[in-house]
């Protein structure tokens, strides 16, 4: 049965109501002309057009959502995972996936770390593993021509309807994926995921013809291998939630305060003229204003100049909330550029939340790689019996704090030999890195021995009998 131009451009209810949000998230982490064109400035009450474009080409952005979602990433992808092949770690295709998992070039590790930060962005991101359809009939015929999986990285916008499906032992398990592969200037190329086919279809979007069935293909695997990379699961199935949530508001905010900021400044020191039509005068300085000389004296020239006084507020406001920004995102004491007055409990539950926050990441991560490696052995026709393993804590401390911490407890001088010896493990554990020299270390630390006090042998004096 062909399809109708309906049934490709349905979309999904939650999609519907996402795609607008989902669009001002990629352009408050984009920043520059992306964010320019999302015109999120609020626009003044009679404003001519010109001139609140001229007002958004003048307004910088502070991208405060591009650099916290680096900063997660570069901390979730500090040290790399353990990964334990099994039986796959044998099959050279393996490698060749892991140096080239889209066909493109990138590696599984930079794909991987792509996704993630565009799952902070979005909420979630697609990974759909694939395999080029092939007339061989051996898996060495395969290896000699290349063809193995290759994974894709859907984000949202491109993901426009899903079906999930719960089976009797109450397993949901995808059973329908719409994707839109490619846009062209005559239309739009889509894929329909089904468990026993796979569609291809052009709608043209020039005309309103019905919808062209490219290609048709048999689904070898009889599953839809697409995987849900989450940044934090919410309760609806199929969506994330993002991490600029509220960050893109307070920055949305934050931009529009700039804007204030240059109006005032651009007002002050440049104020306004008025003056009657007939009067000739100039804007520059110095210049020479002619009135004429009927001219009633309540209607002579005068200049319209803000005091800027309530600069100081603005600049104000746009310190509360990039606090509140950090206080969102846990990583106040990372980004601050001044020094903060913090008590050392406060800082030390600032750095568990954001451990704990960076944790849920890392293992969701690890448990989309887990389900990209069946769908890999599934494509291989085996099974994965190996492991995956991403860190499960992520230790940020304060060192230079608790190197000052330390000293003063070692200068403290208790009488303790033990004391002493723990005292200078953990300053050699705030200053070393490497855990082989920290053990040397360690060990002649302990092998270290104090004498407690001189006790000289006493003559030994027998009684008189």
């Amino acid at each position: 049965m062909p399809y109708t131009r309906q049934q490709i451009e349905s979309q999904h209810q939650h999609y519907k109501g996402m795609i607008p949000r989902w669009e001002y998230f990629i352009r408050s982490y984009l920043g520059g002309k992306e964010y320019a064109d999302g015109k999120f400035l609020q626009p003044y009450m009679l404003e001519f057009e010109n001139e609140y474009y001229k007002r958004i080409q003048f307004t910088p952005l502070d991208n405060h959502c591009r650099n916290i979602i680096d900063i997660y990433s570069s901390f979730l992808f500090r040290v790399q995972p353990v990964r334990q092949f099994g039986s796959l770690q044998d099959d050279i295709s393996v490698q060749q996936f892991l140096d080239d998992a889209d066909l493109e070039g990138r590696s599984f590790e930079a794909l991987i770390t792509e996704a993630q930060r565009f799952a902070s962005v979005y909420g979630h991101v697609w990974l759909l593993m694939d395999k080029p359809s092939t007339n061989v009939m051996t898996r060495a015929e395969e290896l000699n021509e290349g063809i193995r999986p290759y994974l894709n990285v859907y984000t949202p916008e491109n993901v426009l309807d899903w079906h999930y499906t719960r089976n009797s032992a109450g397993y949901y398990y995808l059973d329908y994926l719409k994707i839109r592969e490619e846009q062209t200037a005559e239309g739009e190329y889509y894929k329909l995921w089904y468990l026993d086919k796979i569609d291809t279809i052009f709608i043209s979007t020039i005309n309103r013809d019905e919808p062209k069935l490219v290609t048709s293909v048999p689904n070898p695997l009889m599953k839809i291998p697409a995987v849900i990379l989450y940044n934090q699961r919410s309760p609806m199935r199929g969506l994330g939630v993002s991490d600029l949530n509220d960050v893109a508001d307070l920055q949305k905010a934050i931009y529009n305060e700039f804007s204030e900021i240059e109006q005032i400044i651009r007002l002050s020191n440049h104020p306004s003229l008025v003056k009657t039509k007939d009067t000739d005068a100039g804007a520059g300085a110095g210049s020479i204003i002619e009135m004429p000389e009927n001219l009633d004296a309540n209607l002579k020239p005068y200049i319209l100049q803000p005091n800027g006084s309530n600069l100081d507020g603005v600049l104000r406001s746009i310190d509360h909330k990039v606090e509140a920004i950090n206080r969102l995102t846990h990583i106040g004491s990372l980004r601050s550029t001044a020094q903060r007055i913090q008590s050392g409990i406060a800082l030390r539950t600032e750095f568990e939340l954001l451990n704990a926050k960076l944790s849920e990441k890392s293992q969701l991560i690890q448990l989309a790689e887990e389900q990209l490696w069946r769908l890999f052995a599934d494509w291989q026709e085996t099974i994965f019996d190996g492991e995956i393993e991403y860190p499960e804590s992520f230790d940020i401390r304060d060192w230079a704090t608790d190197l000052e911490l330390l000293q003063a407890a070692k200068a403290s001088n208790i009488p303790s030999d033990t004391f002493a010896k723990e005292i200078d493990k953990q300053i050699a554990k705030t200053v070393i890195e490497d855990n082989a020299t920290l053990e040397i270390i360690n060990s002649e630390i302990d092998s270290k021995s104090v004498a407690l006090g001189t006790f000289p042998p006493q003559p030994i004096t027998l009684p008189k009998v």
